[in-house]
């Protein structure tokens, strides 16, 4: 799987001389205008705010011709974050409407405007997590008795460990070497002393196959809470649920069981600064990675992995949460690669590869005649393939609050079904639901460039409430085909209760019904 983030060897070079021995005259500029701001590491005066100013703008211009590599900006990037002066803060501080910049969001819909580009990363303060710094102290969990042998339990010296690391002044790593783990249940719990804390899995972390270890909590295995600054790096490190055992008890699978919860693999709840890369999860019990009332997120180079069948398996949920970015990951399990539920904002998805699975949903929203709210969330450069849905949004009735501006572009869909899908009459359960007017609003949804084949003969379908129709639509540069051609079939779109629907460029399937 690809890597973009710099090793923690390559972030020792500086910055030119690394530039000097790889790359051409224009990339060295770059890289001493951005050296200078870090040898300043105080707010920005002119010339320097301005000739970042203008630098931003072209960014885009060199990735697309292919003259400033992504990995490159990267390392030039979290150099200069990983620098105690930690000057990009004041950088951002400066930026004309970084405070708030959730209005742009507001501006672009309103217009309707069909520009927008995937560098909304640096305008949400993700610039302001918490790196590693030199001289942290390693907290190894086998000087704590813990055995590695993937049958003792080693949850009591992980606590042990977990203790040191987290209330160590200067701040630690929790290292788990390169042996099995058995861990029941287990809380990292903050707010650490030290102002930045790190877990640095190199190992493979298994779960109990024991349920009754469960019974104070049937919802989770590993909590990471309230944790500021927070970094969980893997080499090849694994988080396995041991999700089997689970997966045959649930109703989805045994009709004759009860439906009860299964547990979230990984939680992490309440943390600020946070980032989560290179990291191995897969076989969850229930969910694999839930970001639950978190804030300034980035998730990145992830693989999570489950059989197609094991239910109720999603990759990553988030609930609740502000400032979520997750980029370069493979999400292959028994639900939703990523699903974006009640509270959270401004949540992007970039190079993401989704499938098997029930694609990428914001939703459920609304169960139970409950208030839901999703807004700014952009899912870019996506390919799904072979999954049960592709972009979805998906409300029950009798909800309220609202799904919107939300930007799903830059797509490939293969064989997938309801590759584009907003419905309004969610029902998940074995009775029908009842017909109710109220509803989550769902309204300023661009669907752009979105190409590939429908597994079913519906490619877009609209089904949006009579009460609270959908508005806003836009669709753009929309490319889906009937997978099986052979049969003759050709691929269809319906759309029912839509208000305000603009198209522009190529679509196909045309909309029909209202």
């Amino acid at each position: 799987m690809p890597r973009f983030m710099p090793t923690a060897h390559e972030k020792s070079f500086s910055i030119i001389q690394f530039q000097f021995l790889i790359y051409p005259r224009h990339h060295i500029l770059i890289s001493i205008i951005l050296f200078q701001i870090l040898q300043i590491g105080k707010p920005l005066t002119p010339p320097w705010h301005s000739i970042l100013t203008l630098i931003t703008p072209f960014y885009q211009d060199f990735i697309s011709h292919k003259m400033l590599p992504r990995g490159l900006f990267l390392s030039i990037f979290f150099t200069l974050i990983t620098s105690p002066l930690n000057p990009l803060a004041n950088v951002l501080e400066q930026t004309p409407g970084y405070e708030d910049r959730s209005d742009d969001f507001e501006v672009s819909f309103a217009k309707l405007k069909m520009d927008y580009h995937d560098e909304i990363g640096d305008s949400m303060g993700y610039d302001l997590l918490g790196t590693p710094a030199t001289g942290r102290g390693e907290v190894n969990v086998d000087d704590f008795g813990a055995e590695g042998d993937g049958k003792t339990d080693d949850t009591v010296a992980f606590k042990k460990a977990w203790k040191k690391t987290c209330y160590s002044s200067v701040g630690g790593v929790l290292v788990v070497p390169e042996k099995k783990y058995l861990l029941k249940p287990m809380n990292f719990s903050g707010p650490c002393k030290s102002d930045f804390v790190q877990l640095k899995i190199l190992g493979m972390i298994m779960a109990s196959n024991d349920r009754s270890e469960y019974r104070r909590d049937r919802r989770h295995w590993l909590v990471f809470e309230n944790i500021m600054n927070f970094i969980v790096e893997a080499g090849q490190g694994t988080i396995d649920g041991n999700g089997e055992i689970w997966w045959k008890n649930s109703c989805k699978i045994n009709e004759n069981q009860p439906c009860t919860p299964a547990p979230t693999a990984v939680t992490f709840y309440g943390c600020k600064n946070l980032k989560v890369f290179g990291l191995n999860v897969r076989n969850a019990q229930q969910m694999h990675v839930m970001f639950e009332q978190s804030v300034n997120v980035q998730s990145y180079n992830i693989m999570i992995t489950a059989p197609e069948k094991s239910p109720n398996t999603d990759g990553i949920h988030v609930i609740g949460s502000q400032n979520v970015q997750i980029f370069s990951s493979v999400i292959r399990t028994g639900d939703d690669c990523i699903s974006i539920i009640d509270g959270s904002r401004n949540v992007q998805a970039t190079d993401v590869v989704c499938g098997p699975g029930h694609g990428i949903s914001i939703g459920s929203l609304g169960k139970n005649n409950s208030e839901s709210h999703v807004s700014n969330v952009v899912v870019n450069k996506a390919r799904l393939t072979g999954t049960t849905n592709g972009v979805r949004i998906k409300t029950w009735q009798g909800g309220s609050g609202y799904a919107k501006n939300v930007i799903f572009q830059n797509i490939v869909m293969e064989n997938v079904t309801n590759p584009i899908i907003i419905d309004q009459n969610y029902c998940d359960q074995d009775t029908p639901c009842e017909e109710q007017e109220s509803a989550v609003q769902v309204k300023d949804i661009i669907y752009k460039n979105i190409i590939g084949t429908s597994a079913k003969e519906i490619a877009i379908k609209f089904d949006c409430s009579k009460t609270f129709p959908c508005k806003g639509i836009v669709l753009q540069g929309i490319d889906l085909q009937f997978h099986d051609k052979d049969e003759g079939g050709e691929a269809n779109a319906t759309c029912v209760n839509v208000k305000q629907l603009e198209t522009r460029g190529r679509i196909s399937p045309q909309c029909s019904g209202e």
